[in-house]
């Protein structure tokens, strides 16, 4: 008997997830925004990250444009995360 997985539990939009936009396809995911101290401790930094399903939001490429709860971002990068059903999409806000 085949296992079949329900990840929409690690994107409620009730808990943590948050609406992401491209184009036509409208889906939920989990934005990160980790600040890192460079330059010898002179510059704060925020990288923003956000997981997504593969099926939904997989394909975006480099300058690819995203809306992330209602804020627009470019895509800076996409990693497959561990057996490819999420993404992480490396982002820059606009």
């Amino acid at each position: 008997m085949a296992f079949t997985e329900d990840l929409s539990v690690f994107l409620a939009i009730d808990d943590f997830g948050v609406v992401v936009k491209s184009g036509a396809i409208e889906g939920v995911g989990i934005l990160d925004m980790p600040s890192e101290i460079i330059a010898d401790g002179v510059v704060l930094t925020t990288d923003f990250k956000l997981t997504c399903l593969t099926s939904q939001f997989g394909n975006l490429l480099h300058s690819d444009k995203v809306t992330v709860d209602d804020v627009k971002y470019t895509v800076r990068s996409a990693n497959l995360m561990d057996d490819g059903k999420f993404v992480e999409l490396m982002l820059m806000k606009d």
